[in-house]
């Protein structure tokens, strides 16, 4: 057989297998009324979703997920799109490589790791507590651990390199007579930055948004450690139906429930998506 259908054969079969049968199994699970296991009796229903409907617990939890989503997912932009333009055209050579490694160094860690890490500076009577009190000359007490911004701290840490890449990507791409036209012409530094790196830059970072975005609204590990009883937020509930509470198919109800509100939110911004492109 010739053609492309032999060479994209396994990445399809792959995606198939990977993402569609786990998805197709989650599905079954929400609309059961218990789990199909050890002779258990089970029925199709519609009541794993309609509790999220009958308690405006899990409704509060949702819009506060996608709260924490978007103030990670900005705080990501505004630090990594000064980074992305620095190591596009500012630094060269070997500086440019030692703070790509630096970029990258997250990844390169576990994830649990980098999570306790922070704890461990964010007590009180950590690291920056002690950092903190060696510069000031009087004695201050900084203890965010089991906070909201302990959450975004840590979430910020692990998703940043995605912005930062993409950026990268996008504004080494933008060709440099467009901004020395720009300068002949006497625009301002101002001016290059909103008319043409920006404008010229957006589908990087609006790709880096998004892989920012959708896990942070789902993500259990860093709120669950770091957040404590600030950190109970969506996927921390659903973490808790299947490791906890062991109700599986209201633990999948509320994963589709998640999975349409993200896919929602990206379908509103696609407009946006398309125009920067």
């Amino acid at each position: 057989m010739r053609g492309p259908v032999p060479l994209l054969a396994p990445a399809y079969l792959w995606l198939t297998l990977a993402v569609f049968l786990p998805l197709s199994a989650m599905g079954f699970f929400s609309l059961v009324s218990d789990i199909p296991v050890g002779g258990r009796a089970w029925t199709l229903t519609l009541d794993n979703y309609a509790e999220f409907l009958a308690r405006p617990f899990y409704a509060q939890l949702l819009w506060r997920s996608l709260e924490l989503g978007a103030v990670v997912t900005g705080l990501c932009l505004l630090i990594g799109a000064p980074c992305a333009w620095v190591l596009a055209r500012t630094i060269r050579g070997r500086w440019r490589e030692a703070l790509f490694i630096l970029v990258i160094l997250p990844f390169w860690s576990n994830g649990l790791v980098r999570v306790f890490s922070w704890a461990i500076a964010l007590r009180g009577g950590g690291v920056l507590d002690w950092a903190v009190n060696a510069i000031l000359p009087w004695d201050v007490r900084v203890n965010l651990m089991f906070s909201w911004w302990a959450v975004v701290i840590g979430l910020v840490h692990s998703y940043l390199p995605y912005v930062i890449l993409t950026g990268y990507v996008a504004m080494q791409a933008i060709d440099q007579r467009l901004i020395e036209a720009a300068r002949s012409l006497g625009a301002s530094r101002r001016m290059i930055l909103w008319r043409i790196v920006l404008p010229l830059s957006l589908p990087g970072l609006a790709a880096g948004a998004v892989l920012v975005f959708v896990p942070v609204v789902g993500s259990f590990m860093e709120p669950r450690i770091l957040g404590g009883r600030a950190g109970t937020f969506f996927g921390t509930v659903i973490e808790d139906q299947f490791t906890a509470v062991f109700n599986w198919p209201l633990g999948a109800a509320l994963s589709f429930i998640l999975l349409a509100v993200v896919l929602a939110v990206l379908a509103a911004a696609a407009p946006i998506l398309r125009r920067s492109q």
